[in-house]
C-alpha cells in the first residue's frame, strides 16, 4: 500500500506514507452528528497506529494564516501540530501545499528554533475533479528527496525524507550546502564562526523576487538572481554564531503563470548547526506553543461529543503533557 490522508479538521490533516497492512478507518474524527463525533483518536494516536505499520506521518496543508494564541480569545486554535512535535510523533511537515506557504513556514521556523528536527515535505492535496481546477493538478506542489546511496524505491525514498534530504516546491528548483554539509545534515562547529562558506543554486520556469538564506527564522543573506530572475549560482559566506538551523528559500511576491498557485515558492529542509555543543533556545517560541496548546485544551475541555469520560481524559492528558514540555523551554 502507499498511504492515506487522515483528514480530521479539528486536529489538522495528516498524510500517512508507506502503510504496509491496512488503511486507518474511519479516516477522521470530530465530525458532529456522525458516528465519528468524538475527538478520539487524536492525531497522536493515529501516529502510533501508523508507525506500528512502519509508516511515516506528516502534517499536510497546515495553515492559511499563522495562528496567534495571544490574539482574539475567540479564535479557535485546535491544530495538534505542536503536540505531535513535542511528543516526537511527527516525521515531516508539508511546507508547500494547499495552504499558505509563508504562514506555514513561519510556524515551522518556530519549531526549528526550539531544536526540533522537522523535514520539509510538499503535496498538492488534489483530486481530479476539484483541486486541479484551483491550485494545480496532482503533483503540482511536491517534494524532491535525495536518496544518497543504494537502490531508489519507495522505502529508501521515505527513509531519506525522514532524514530531511528534501526540498519542497511548486516550481523552483533549489540546492543548498553550508560548511560542506547538505540538507538534513548537521554542521558541527567548536566555536562561533564569522564566515562559514555556503553554495546556493536556483533554476525556475517563472521569474522570482527573493532568493534567501534563512537561519533561525531570520533572513541572513539576500542572494542575487540573474537578469531573467529565473536562475542563480551563488557562493558566499555567512556568520554562524549559535546553534540552530539554516534553509534556502526562493519565492515570488505574486502569482506567476504557469505556476498555478498564490505565488511561486521553494524551500530546502534545514541544515542543522551545532555550535560548541549548545542546544538551540528560543523562550519566546516556547511561550507561543505553550499558549497555543493552552487554547486547545480550553476548547477541547468544552467539547461535548465524547464516547466516554476515559477518552476525554486521555486526550487532555496528552495535551497537558505536550504543554509542559514547552513550558520547560521558556
Amino acid at each position: 500500500m502507499h498511504g492515506q490522508e487522515f483528514h480530521t479538521s479539528y486536529w489538522g490533516h495528516r498524510g500517512i506514507l508507506k502503510l504496509r497492512q491496512s488503511i486507518l478507518l474511519p479516516g477522521y474524527v470530530g465530525y458532529p452528528n456522525t458516528a465519528a463525533a468524538s475527538l478520539s483518536p487524536m492525531n497522536a494516536d493515529v501516529y502510533d497506529m501508523a508507525h506500528a505499520q512502519g509508516a511515516l506521518v506528516g502534517a499536510v496543508h497546515p495553515f492559511d494564516e499563522e495562528p496567534d494564541p495571544f490574539a482574539n480569545p475567540a479564535q479557535r486554535i485546535t491544530d495538534e501540530l505542536p503536540v505531535d512535535v513535542a511528543l516526537e510523533k511527527l516525521d515531516y511537515m508539508e511546507i508547500v501545499g494547499f495552504s499558505d506557504h509563508k504562514s506555514t513556514a513561519a510556524v515551522w521556523y518556530r519549531l526549528l528554533n526550539l531544536g526540533f528536527r522537522v523535514p520539509a515535505g510538499g503535496g498538492t492535496d488534489a483530486t481530479t475533479d476539484y483541486a486541479a481546477s484551483i491550485r494545480g493538478n496532482v503533483g503540482f506542489d511536491r517534494v524532491y528527496v535525495h536518496v544518497p546511496e543504494g537502490t531508489l524505491n519507495f522505502g529508501t525514498w521515505t527513509d531519506a525524507l525522514a532524514k530531511g534530504k528534501s526540498f519542497a516546491t511548486n516550481g523552483p528548483l533549489v540546492r543548498f550546502t553550508l560548511g560542506g554539509k547538505n540538507v538534513g545534515d548537521e554542521l558541527k562547529l567548536e566555536v562561533p564562526q564569522a564566515a562559514v562558506p555556503f553554495t546556493a543554486r536556483l533554476r525556475s520556469i517563472v521569474p522570482l523576487d527573493h532568493f534567501e538564506v534563512v537561519c533561525n527564522g531570520k533572513v541572513i543573506e539576500e542572494l542575487k538572481l540573474d537578469e531573467s530572475r529565473e536562475a542563480a549560482d551563488v557562493r558566499g559566506t555567512i556568520p554562524v554564531r549559535q546553534s540552530g538551523w539554516c534553509v534556502l528559500r526562493a519565492w515570488s511576491v505574486k502569482a506567476e503563470y504557469p505556476v498555478m498557485d498564490n505565488y511561486a515558492y521553494a524551500t530546502t529542509s534545514p541544515i542543522y548547526v551545532n555550535v560548541a555543543g549548545a542546544k538551540p533556545r528560543s523562550p519566546d517560541d516556547a511561550k507561543y506553543f505553550a499558549a497555543w496548546i493552552g487554547r486547545t485544551i480550553d476548547i477541547t475541555t468544552a467539547y461535548p461529543d465524547w464516547n466516554s469520560t476515559q477518552e476525554k481524559e486521555l486526550v487532555l492528558r496528552r495535551l497537558n503533557e505536550a504543554k509542559q514540555i514547552y513550558e520547560k523551554m521558556e
